[in-house]
């Protein structure tokens, strides 16, 4: 058990106990703070609580946290060890390999799975999980980011809606690119194809990013890509609609791009997260990492390079 005092400000007074806990305790949904008061995991003065108790303000609520729950599985996590570019008590950044999704789907192994198992502990939403706060396509590879507790969550997740996130990365396109452009634009999933999301229809969600030349090769260009927003598959939509689809994408990529010596060479979307700077959790001070470009990558680059 974990022993919390969480002061309650004068102002609140009035608020039900089970909604000050969900909009103030990283962390907890409004059923998660029910079940754990029910449970006596909360007191004031000592006393256990109802969910509905009228809170009156300059109280201290003491809050019991139980150990975090072992997540279920059918069998053993099994994978390719995990590189990890930072590890702390708060934060931890690994290079996601290709091939691998964010988050567990069916019986498939997931990054996070492989790094509950490699690099406990986590402690987020009463599981012994890490903390999924931005995700990478099953092809992309590169800097992924996790938390290893509710409150480094949540501060996490403030950082990416406020902004203060870089993520660039580094792409394989077919074409001539200007040395330096802008894409910025309306998003919207496609209303032909549900799978697929567009720039071309009219929707108030808005997708921008830069893109800058790092090296040319006939035809086509190596890209570092610096992301304003981080819309699904946005890199992949934006750069294919303005004309330079990304080597190797089976969703948005035209024939030429899928049948490119290069892309057959890498067998899978040339995209790589190469570079992540994110405020830490506890300090606030940057983290900066940067995830070496995979065996695969490489080896396009050098079908290019001849």
């Amino acid at each position: 058990m974990t022993q919390r005092i969480v002061p309650v400000p004068r102002e609140v007074a009035g608020e039900r106990l089970d909604r000050f806990i969900a909009k103030n305790v990283p962390g907890f949904s409004l059923e998660r703070a029910r079940a754990l008061i029910e449970s006596g995991g909360v007191r004031i003065r000592g006393k256990k609580c109802q969910p509905t108790r009228k809170l009156w303000g300059g109280e201290a609520l003491e809050i019991e946290l139980p150990r975090p729950r072992a997540p279920v599985r059918d069998a053993p996590v099994e994978g390719p060890q995990l590189v990890v570019l930072h590890d702390d008590a708060a934060l931890v950044i690994v290079n996601k390999p290709p091939g691998l999704v964010v988050e567990r789907e069916g019986r498939e192994p997931s990054v996070a799975d492989l790094l509950a198992a490699q690099r406990p502990p986590f402690d987020v939403e009463g599981q012994a999980m890490p903390g999924v706060v931005h995700r990478l396509d099953r092809e992309t590879s590169g800097c992924l980011a996790f938390a290893r507790t509710d409150a480094a969550a949540a501060a996490m997740l403030r950082s990416f809606q406020e902004k203060q996130v870089d993520k660039r990365y580094w792409t394989l396109v077919l074409g001539n690119p200007p040395a330096t452009g802008r894409l910025e634009g309306p998003y919207a999933r496609d209303p032909d194809n549900p799978r697929r999301f567009t720039t071309r229809v009219p929707s108030a969600r808005r997708a921008a990013l830069s893109f800058e030349v790092r090296e040319r090769f006939a035809g086509a260009a190596l890209l570092e890509v610096d992301l304003d927003t981080g819309r699904t598959h946005q890199i992949r939509v934006q750069l294919s609609e303005a004309g330079f689809p990304v080597l190797a994408d089976s969703l948005y990529g035209t024939d030429a791009a899928r049948e490119h010596p290069a892309a057959k060479s890498l067998g899978r979307q040339a995209l790589h997260a190469f570079e992540l700077e994110i405020p830490s959790p506890v300090s606030r001070q940057p983290v900066k990492v940067r995830a070496e470009l995979p065996e695969d990558f490489q080896r396009a680059l050098a079908v290019l390079r001849g």
